[in-house]
């Protein structure tokens, strides 16, 4: 048999500590830390636990290159390759390692940069009660910031000195000025108001949909979106969870650009964690409680009529820019510019809406059936009509969504 490493390995020293009892009793404070190596690889579903002759072992292997069995076995043991093998940070070259090798050849084919590839990976959530936690933390408000964290950054950066700026002359006001100002992260939704489907589609078609298409080469179409994208490529698919939209079945669906067609996709409540293991205020309905737990227990995000989770095809881009540096950032840009559009679509119709990248990517993939390193969510835009008054805090400076009264 041959043997090589996973086509992307990462290895982290990580700090581990634990209390030890004689310690403690002797008056220390018990506290004993060691190093733990950790490997990570993106396509594995978790870090794996390695010690320092694993690391010495994995070191040794190309990702690319055969390398007999025999020697390595022979070197650090038969027992340490076979379990490196069973983790999938080996690859065997025989049948019983093919639906490793095949896991990791399928990985490679996506055309990841590595460092890129680990950081997506090992940042996603599972699970996560994060608006739980900030408000166990005491960090809801810009109070309660200010007293842990002490003074933010100031808002403006000074590189030099005012007597030397040049003032620049100021746009003349237009209805994009209007729109620009009444946009507003929306935290207070109605949940007893139907979304009007016309509504949803306008918003949908604005960001998502094609608005022209060519042929670059053979097999090579090419869209246009009101967005710009990293070669033209537009990666990025939108996922719905409808929760309350007039005419439209509460459910998942997957939006179509060339057709503007919304595509049901099946939801098993079997895919959504356990409600009872959250808060109490945690959703008990499943649909109700997947739009909770995806925007990370944010209730007042979670009340949207409809999230639509982004979710670029990686090797849409990654098939121009493979192994780049800066593909993965491109995807991120790509969400940016797709969310703009689809906040100023939402308030010019005078509704609420947000963009969070705070959210549980892990949930989503398993309720959309999706793959982290072939087609992650990244992100997630809320819409719904606004509440009648504000509950919760909302920054709107310009005093448009939420005017003197």
């Amino acid at each position: 048999m041959r043997i090589r490493r996973c086509s992307v390995l990462w290895l982290e020293p990580r700090e581990v500590a634990h209390v030890e009892l004689a310690g403690l009793l002797a008056g220390g404070t018990g506290v004993v830390s060691r190093i733990q190596w950790q490997a990570h690889a993106p396509q594995l579903p978790e870090a794996v636990d390695v010690d320092a002759e694993d690391v010495a072992l994995l070191g040794e292997l190309s990702p690319r290159d055969w390398s007999a069995s025999a020697p390595l076995r022979a070197r650090h043991g038969a027992a340490r390759v076979r379990r490196l093998l069973q983790a999938g940070l080996l690859v065997g070259s025989t049948k019983p390692w093919s639906a490793a090798r095949a896991l990791d050849e399928r990985f490679r084919d996506q055309h990841w940069h590595g460092l890129a590839a680990t950081w997506h990976a090992a940042s996603r959530w599972d699970g996560i009660d994060a608006a739980g936690e900030v408000e166990e933390a005491g960090l809801l408000t810009a109070e309660g910031l200010r007293a842990t964290y002490g003074a933010p950054p100031a808002v403006a950066h000074d590189r030099g000195p005012a007597e030397a700026r040049i003032g620049l002359p100021r746009a003349a006001r237009t209805a994009l000025d209007a729109l620009l100002d009444a946009r507003a992260t929306c935290r207070n939704f109605d949940p007893s108001v139907a979304l009007p489907l016309a509504q949803l589609a306008q918003v949908l078609e604005r960001a998502f949909a094609a608005r022209g298409q060519v042929q670059g080469a053979d097999d090579f179409d090419v869209l246009k979106r009101t967005s710009p994208s990293g070669g033209a490529l537009h990666p990025t698919e939108c996922y719905l969870i409808a929760r309350h939209v007039d005419g439209l079945p509460r459910g998942l669906y997957h939006y179509r650009p060339l057709e503007h067609a919304l595509q049901p996709l099946p939801f098993d409540s079997a895919d959504v964690a356990d409600p009872a293991a959250y808060r109490a205020q945690a959703p008990r309905d499943p649909l109700d409680f997947l739009a909770w737990i995806a925007v990370g227990g944010q209730q007042w995000f979670a009340e949207a009529a409809a999230l639509c989770v982004l979710a670029p095809r990686f090797h849409r881009n990654y098939w121009k820019y493979r192994n780049h540096p800066k593909a993965y950032r491109v995807c991120i840009l790509d969400i940016g510019h797709l969310s703009q559009t689809f906040l100023l679509s939402a308030t010019e119709l005078g509704l609420g809406s947000y963009v969070t990248a705070a959210i549980n990517e892990v949930d989503l993939e398993r309720a959309f059936g999706l793959t982290h390193w072939v087609d992650g969510p990244l992100a997630i835009c809320g819409i719904g009509p606004r509440a009648g008054r504000m509950t919760t805090y909302e920054l709107d400076p310009n005093r448009k969504a939420w005017p003197r009264g």
